[in-house]
C-alpha cells in the first residue's frame, strides 16, 4: 500500500529541493530507504540541517547548500538527475502579504529557474509543490481542479504562477511537470516554532508546555488535514505518471474535513490537557473552508492515500511527544 510498492529503474537519481524542510526531508528519507540516490538542495532559510544530518554518512546522499534563485546553482543541482521533487519555497499566506516581492523572487523566479535547468539537463519528471490556496474564494466543496476562484494572497498567486509555468513547460519544452496541490500537510519534523508555524504542531507544542493556544478566528473553519505519508506517496507516484497527464495540477489530500476547534480538543484530550483556547482575529488571506476531491489524482496518478486524519494525528502526536 501507499508508496512502498513504488519502484524506479535501478540507478535512478533524485533531486529534492528544500530537502532540509518538513516535506522535503521526509521525501529524502523515503527515497534513501528505498535505495535511490538523492541530492538535496537547500539554502537553510526555512529548513533545518538537523533534518538531514543523519543521512550525511550515506553514499547515496549528497547535499548542496544553495539557493534556487541562483540559476547556476539550479543547473549544478539538476546535472545527472532523473527526477526533481521541487519543494523549495517560502510558505505562509499572512507572511506573503507582508513580503510580496520576496515571495515572487523565491517562489516564482526560483521555480522557473528549476524548470529551465531541468530542461537543459534532460530531467525526466519535474514534480513540484503547489497549494490548495490557489482555490481562493471559490466557495464550493469539495475543491475540484479547474474550478478556482479569485486569489487571496501573494503566496497563492506564486503557486498559481508555478502551475501556469508547469503547463507551458510541458507544452513548449516537453518537460513532464506535475503540480501537487497540497492541503494542510502535517506530520513528523514540521516546525512548531515561529509566528507562521502550522497549526497542528503549534497546538501540540503549546499544550505540552502548558501554554494557552490562540485560535485565529472562531475555530469553525475547516481543513483537509493531510498526513505526510500521503504526500510522499503522491510525489513518488507522480514521478511514474504517464507523460500524457503532465502539465497539470492535482489535489493531494485525504479527502476529509476537520473543524479547527474539534482538532484542538482532540489534541488536548490525546495529550491529557484540560486547557481552553482563546480566540484571536482571523488571519488575512485565509480560506474559510477546505476539503479536496482527490478523484483526479486517483485516476491519473494512481494516488490512493492510506492515512486518514485520525491515523496520521496519532503518529504525529507520538513523534512530537518523543522529540519536542
Amino acid at each position: 500500500m501507499g508508496y512502498q510498492e513504488v519502484v524506479f529503474p535501478e540507478g535512478s537519481r533524485f533531486l529534492v529541493t528544500g530537502g532540509a524542510g518538513f516535506i522535503g526531508s521526509n521525501l529524502v528519507e523515503a527515497l534513501l530507504n528505498k535505495g535511490y540516490f538523492v541530492r538535496i538542495l537547500d539554502n537553510l532559510s526555512n529548513g533545518h540541517i538537523g533534518n538531514i544530518e543523519p543521512y550525511f554518512g550515506n553514499d547515496l546522499c549528497e547535499f548542496i547548500e544553495g539557493d534556487i534563485v541562483d540559476f547556476d546553482t539550479c543547473l549544478k543541482a539538476t546535472d545527472g538527475i532523473d527526477y526533481v521533487l521541487h519543494q523549495a519555497a517560502w510558505g505562509s499566506v499572512p507572511r506573503s502579504i507582508e513580503m510580496p516581492m520576496y515571495y515572487e523572487q523565491v517562489n516564482v523566479q526560483g521555480t522557473l529557474n528549476m524548470m529551465e535547468a531541468s530542461v537543459r539537463n534532460g530531467v525526466k519528471k519535474f514534480v513540484y509543490a503547489s497549494s490548495s490556496s490557489v482555490y481562493g474564494d471559490e466557495p464550493n466543496l469539495p475543491k475540484q481542479e479547474g474550478r478556482e476562484g479569485n486569489l487571496l494572497s501573494p503566496y497563492a498567486l506564486t503557486k498559481k504562477s508555478n502551475e501556469e509555468y508547469g503547463k507551458l513547460y510541458k507544452k513548449l519544452y516537453n518537460l513532464d511537470t506535475y503540480g501537487m496541490r497540497y492541503f494542510n500537510v502535517f506530520g513528523r519534523r514540521q516546525d512548531p516554532n515561529g509566528a507562521y508555524a502550522a497549526v497542528i504542531p503549534k497546538f501540540i507544542m503549546q499544550l505540552l508546555n502548558d501554554e494557552v493556544p490562540v485560535i485565529n478566528g472562531d475555530g469553525k473553519q475547516s481543513r483537509d488535514f493531510t498526513y505526510i505519508e500521503n504526500v510522499i506517496e503522491a510525489n513518488l507516484k507522480a514521478c511514474l505518471a504517464p507523460s500524457e497527464v503532465a502539465g497539470q495540477a492535482f489535489n493531494i489530500a485525504y479527502g476529509g474535513r476537520e473543524f479547527l476547534i474539534d482538532v484542538y480538543h482532540a489534541l488536548a484530550e490525546a495529550l491529557g490537557k484540560d486547557v481552553e483556547p482563546v480566540f484571536g482575529p482571523d488571519r488575512p488571506g485565509d480560506i474559510k473552508h477546505s476539503n479536496a476531491d482527490v478523484t483526479k489524482a486517483r485516476e491519473l496518478l494512481g494516488y490512493d492515500p492510506d492515512y486518514s486524519f485520525e491515523r496520521g494525528i496519532r503518529e504525529a502526536i507520538a513523534w512530537y511527544v518523543k522529540n519536542l
